[in-house]
């Protein structure tokens, strides 16, 4: 069952989906480039598109890659799909981006946890949800690590990313641009 998405901190301005990894340069910016890409295909409740309505971004739990480029195997793996990388460079979350993050989408329990402590209870726990939550065959919960890996693993990563961004993206259409 898809995780309820909480309603937006703030109102006034687009909704907030940061995607958290370890270090930022591998699977957090993927999903984040998958996502950007599909909210320019879907169409929110008010019919206008879903990117219109939303501020994606992606960081990762700590500092260790702080100002570099993504990984050049996750930005093979999405160009080999059809994707862009937007110039990605990877940073690490605040507890201040945390709080003002409308959803933080973790891509394994590992992170999930990190989130939860962050901020001694300054992030509603119904901000942070796993991404493969929104994978509609299911599976595992975790978006498996491609660092130590070849390029086929990035793949095999991007490969589980895409439909779990297709069914968040399809859940975040259906929630917002009726506010």
């Amino acid at each position: 069952m898809t995780p309820a998405l909480p309603g937006p901190a703030d109102p006034s301005r687009p909704y907030r989906v940061c995607f958290v990894c370890t270090g930022n340069i591998c699977r957090s910016p993927m999903a984040e480039v998958v996502l950007r890409h599909l909210a320019t295909t879907l169409l929110a409740a008010d019919g206008r598109p879903l990117a219109d309505h939303l501020a994606i971004s992606s960081v990762g739990t700590g500092p260790w890659h702080e100002g570099e480029p993504m990984d050049r195997r996750a930005r093979h793996a999405l160009e080999r799909a059809g994707y862009a990388d937007h110039g990605h460079v990877a940073s690490h979350l605040s507890v201040e981006q945390a709080a003002g993050t409308d959803l933080l989408v973790a891509l394994d329990r590992r992170h999930m946890q990190t989130l939860r402590s962050i901020g001694h209870g300054r992030v509603p726990s119904e901000r942070v949800v796993l991404l493969r939550a929104f994978d509609p065959a299911g599976g595992p919960s975790d978006v498996d690590d491609p660092y130590y890996g070849d390029v086929e693993a990035f793949a095999d990563c991007l490969a589980v990313v895409e439909p779990a961004c297709r069914g968040l993206a399809v859940a975040l259409a259906g929630h917002l641009g009726g506010r």
